[in-house]
């Protein structure tokens, strides 16, 4: 038993380890950190979407922005689509699960806002048409995949992908990606 959680725990600091040699993963991250500021600093906002897991961590990061990430300071409007219950059940029975988030999109989407879209598989279909109804309003998209991007791969204007195929290792990885991005966002947008 001891042997198998050092081997998850060194599983995970591998998959760690490879996104800190990944100077284009890393340039990336950069990237979305100065995009997210680009939007929070024009007052937009940034809209988060997953199942599952992902849904967890697409509500986790919205709610540092939304919160406070290290320090007090005003909030940043971010959302996790799926948090209105009544709303994903009533999509999900009058039109399909598959267009949850797009409707939502939809609502409450504008230019220059972005959708940040989490998949490990990055196949989930309400995901993909997320995204295509963020892209429609010209907001732009941050994928959070697994290693090989999935269908999402093309779609995506920035595509956050740590080296791993295993689940539960890209979920790790892509919390230790998003607090990343709220720290510098915060520090870029609330500078001490």
């Amino acid at each position: 038993m001891i042997d198998r959680i050092k081997e998850a725990i060194n599983q995970s600091v591998d998959v760690k380890k490879a996104i800190l040699n990944d100077e284009e993963l890393l340039k990336t991250i950069q990237t979305v950190a100065d995009e997210m500021t680009r939007c929070f600093n024009q007052k937009g906002k940034i809209l988060f979407c997953g199942n599952g897991g992902s849904a967890a961590d697409a509500q986790h990061l919205a709610a540092e922005f939304s919160g406070r990430f290290y320090y007090d300071r005003p909030p940043l409007y971010s959302e996790a689509l799926h948090v209105n219950s009544s709303f994903v059940t009533a999509v999900a029975n009058d039109y399909s699960y598959d267009e949850v988030y797009a409707r939502m999109i939809r609502a409450m989407g504008r230019e220059g806002d972005i959708l940040v879209a989490i998949s490990t598989s990055g196949n989930s279909g309400n995901i993909l048409k997320a995204i295509d109804a963020a892209l429609e309003l010209k907001m732009t998209v941050v994928g959070m995949t697994g290693m090989t991007g999935g269908r999402m791969k093309e779609k995506c204007c920035y595509l956050l992908n740590p080296p791993s195929k295993d689940t539960p290792r890209v979920q790790e990885a892509h919390i230790l990606i998003g607090h990343i991005l709220c720290e510098l966002v915060e520090a870029a947008v609330f500078p001490k």
